[in-house]
């Protein structure tokens, strides 16, 4: 029986500057991908841009789409189009705090000829979606205010 080895642990970075009032210019690794621009909505932002709660339900079903259409045109299902509809359900903790309750994706695969092989790829493409599978089952965040040099 094979074994599945474990590579070493992969990194990327992604960096924001702000621009004007909560409106953030984010530049990814590597260079050369196009910005993203991310505000908060009105009254706090401008609301131009996604903000960061937007971002993470694009990024949830972003990721089960390429996963369930990677599945399908693996086992060679014709896909002519797929779109993805995220839901965010927006809650409040225990302090009142605003948060993500819970993210509802539908998923609309159009599908021609042999659709026989469907039903493994609904099987298994939830398991291989990285960001899905890393947000439900919850995932260590650290974080790190750098204080500026006296005099700065």
């Amino acid at each position: 029986m094979a074994t599945e080895e474990q590579s070493e642990p992969m990194s990327f970075e992604v960096n924001l500057e702000l621009l004007d009032g909560y409106r953030f210019a984010v530049s990814f690794d590597p260079e050369g991908e196009p910005e993203l621009f991310m505000d908060e909505p009105v009254p706090l932002g401008e609301g131009n841009g996604p903000n960061a709660s937007r971002v993470l339900a694009s990024a949830v079903a972003n990721c089960l789409s390429a996963s369930l259409l990677f599945c399908l045109r693996k086992s060679r299902v014709d896909v002519k189009s797929l779109k993805t509809t995220a839901t965010v359900t927006m809650t409040r903790n225990e302090k009142g705090r605003l948060r993500v309750g819970s993210i509802a994706v539908a998923i609309d695969p159009e599908l021609e000829g042999d659709i026989s092989r469907l039903g493994r790829c609904l099987d298994l493409f939830e398991d291989f979606c990285v960001v899905t599978e890393s947000v439900r089952n919850g995932l260590p965040i650290s974080v790190e205010v750098r204080q500026p040099a006296a005099g700065a």
